[in-house]
Formats: C-alpha cells, structure tokens, sequence
C-alpha cells in the first residue's frame, strides 16, 4: 500500500497560519511551500494558484467555525443568551490568540474581506457567501429571541442580523488594530443595545 501524502493539507494549514499574520498580498506561492516544506511543483499539482488554495484556506477556516456557530446556537438555551454566549468567545479567541503570536490577528474572514473587496473575485465571491451564512444563522437565533419576547420583532430580521455580525466583525478589526483584546470586552452590551434587548 502506497504512502499517503499530507501535502495538500500541509499547503493549507501553513497559508492559513501565513495569512492570519501577514495577509495575502504579502505571501508568495515560493514561502508558502518553504512553510509547509513542500516542493514548488507540488503547490501546482494541488492548486491552479494562489487564489485557488486561498479559497480552499478560507473554506477550511469557516468550517472549524462554522461548528462553533452551529454548536453555540443549537444549545438548549434561551436564544440570547446562545447568542451572547457566541459572541463572547471573540475576545477569548483574540485573547490566546495574542499570548501565542503576541498580536491580536483579528479575523481571517474579515481580513481577508478588506484586503481582497476589489480583487481576485473567487476569493471575494467565497468570503461574501461566508457572511451571508452568518448572517442568515443569526437571523435564526434573532427569530427565536423575538419569539421568547426578549427582543422586539422588528429586530428579527436579516438587517439586524447583519448589523450583529457588521458589530462583531468591525470590533475584531478595531482589536487588531489597537493590538488589545480588550477593545471586544463591550460588544455583548452593544449587540444587546442594537437588539433593544
């Protein structure tokens, strides 16, 4: 039986370590191999480009949180409360995150949304889907909170949910800019205040 190669994992584990620090514009496909000790002709038996890998980085990090998402907001709980309860593992995240590399490196998604917004259209086509998932999942949430008559109905709805993750997402991008965890330590009061909660 022949060996199995861990390459393609290999590529895609360091450019989303890579990425997290350092962005995309800055990483060539010849430091990325060097990372993840592959040859430059392997990259190319994997991946058509560096677009290409970098959608497979962000579909490989949605899918790790997209089961944190999931688990938060499928507990039995009342709704805001599964929803604080996700919200609040940001600055936790941020938080280990900055005793590990010593920088808060903020959100891949996010990072990537900035950087990429009028460039390489498959990556921005893949990340504008991710938020939308987002979205749509704490529109669900938003909808069972309404129904328990913790947040007003009219605050149930897909612009809220948006601002939700606009206001998760937009704090992230300020902690990383002020290199300090703490700045997500209000989103939960600001996210109650948004839902009139």
């Amino acid at each position: 039986m022949g060996r199995t190669s861990t390459a393609r994992e290999r590529l895609v584990d360091a450019t989303g370590e890579l990425m997290r620090s350092r962005g995309y514009g800055s990483l060539g496909v010849a430091e990325i191999c060097a990372r993840a000790d592959v040859k430059k002709g392997s990259f190319y038996y994997f991946f058509e480009s560096k677009q290409a890998l970098t959608v497979e980085v962000v579909d490989a990090y949605w899918r790790e949180e997209r089961a944190t998402w999931t688990a938060e907001l499928a507990a039995s709980a009342p709704a805001l409360e599964r929803l604080r309860s996700l919200l609040e593992l940001a600055p936790v995240v941020q938080r280990r995150g900055k005793e590990v590399t010593g920088t808060v490196d903020g959100c891949l998604l996010g990072n990537l949304a900035l950087e990429l917004s009028t460039q390489e259209p498959d990556v921005r086509d893949r990340l504008d889907g991710i938020f939308d998932e987002q979205i749509e999942l704490i529109a669900g949430v938003l909808a069972e909170a309404a129904a328990e008559g913790a947040i007003p109905a009219d605050r149930a709805d897909l612009a809220a949910a948006r601002a939700v993750v606009a206001q998760l997402e937009g704090l992230v991008l300020l902690a990383k800019l002020k290199n300090d965890p703490a700045v997500l330590d209000a989103l939960w009061p600001q996210v109650r205040m948004l839902l009139g909660a």
